[in-house]
């Protein structure tokens, strides 16, 4: 396909988001930079990671959102006694066939919610990275297909951390996406005010079915990345692993501890796709390279016990990533 028959099939499908984007924000007070982002996330294929104060319509978001798609929401609510079994499931003995049945769990479903992920332990954190990177749950010797499109939106408190357990590196780049969620303004809070009291139920209507998504996904695959996008996307990414070969990030050296992996090259070139597509362009500008890249890249990066010590966080160095890094 030519750029121009790209650009064309873009700005004729695009229309569609733009519909669930108005549904879902029919609801949902507020809140544009998270539901564009989970919007990302479903045309991307990508797994997002919530980060806000409870109360800030989280799972309302995820449960609209699924909702205009006429897909399977479940819901589960992390705990420390939680074990992998509540999540994917087990078998069951049939006594009238004398034979063991699968009895699928709750990650069987297209848009999952994982509450307050970080309260649960290691073994079942584990058993979410096989559904989150294969798409696929094993039950004792037989693996199961999860339904397409499959989508995990994960939240976590950044103030209460008593019985938490810190998610294991592995999971946490599974994530294409980290969303710091902030608290709407006056206004919105006043118009939350006002349908809360009244308690009124806004029904949404269903604009899309599953199958359309993965449609869509194909479209956001083939949008145009000149080759130079390609070349800045790897200097952001390298720049976390070697920032001592670009002069004005050499300082960095000493405080990061571990870089990006390839993962957030593959992920940061998706994303800027479906940012594009969500701008009904069929070509990717530096531009959405930048709205996306924070999204993609504080997450993933270890700082030492230097930056801790000079209390630097990750958005500080991702910030200067983009500062310094030459756009092209």
């Amino acid at each position: 396909m030519t750029i121009e028959e790209i650009n064309r099939r873009v700005m004729e499908k695009s229309q569609l988001i733009d519909r669930i984007e108005e549904e879902v924000s029919r609801v949902v007070v507020g809140q544009s930079y998270m539901i564009k982002r989970m919007l990302i996330g479903l045309l991307a294929d990508g797994h997002i990671l919530l980060e806000g104060v409870p109360g800030l319509a989280k799972t309302l978001a995820v449960n609209t959102l699924a909702n205009t798609i006429k897909a399977d929401f479940k819901r589960v609510q992390f705990t420390p006694d939680l074990l992998p079994a509540d999540l994917v499931g087990t078998l069951i003995f049939n006594q009238k066939t004398g034979e063991f049945v699968p009895k699928k769990g709750p990650l069987f479903a297209h848009f999952v919610l994982a509450d307050e992920i970080n309260r649960a332990p290691a073994k079942v954190q584990s058993a979410l990275l096989e559904a989150m990177q294969e798409r696929q749950i094993t039950i004792s010797e037989t693996t199961y297909p999860l339904p397409k499109p499959f989508l995990v939106m994960a939240t976590q408190n950044p103030l209460e951390q008593e019985g938490t357990y810190p998610l294991p590196e592995a999971q946490v780049d599974r994530f294409m996406l980290k969303l710091l969620i902030n608290y709407p303004t006056r206004q919105e809070e006043k118009l939350i005010l006002t349908r809360m009291v009244r308690d009124e139920k806004i029904e949404v209507s269903p604009v899309l079915t599953p199958t359309d998504i993965l449609e869509l996904r194909e479209l956001v695959k083939d949008i145009y990345m000149e080759d130079k996008i390609n070349e800045y996307i790897l200097d952001l990414v390298f720049a976390t692993r070697n920032p001592e070969n670009y002069s004005k990030l050499a300082d960095l050296k000493n405080l990061i501890e571990c870089g990006a992996s390839p993962r957030a090259t593959i992920y940061l070139a998706r994303a800027a796709k479906a940012h594009a597509f969500l701008d009904h362009r069929g070509y990717v500008t530096p531009d959405d390279i930048k709205a996306i890249g924070r999204d993609v890249l504080r997450h993933r990066l270890i700082l030492s016990y230097e930056a801790e010590a000079e209390q630097i966080t990750q958005e500080d160095i991702v910030s200067r990533l983009f500062d310094e890094i030459e756009v092209p």
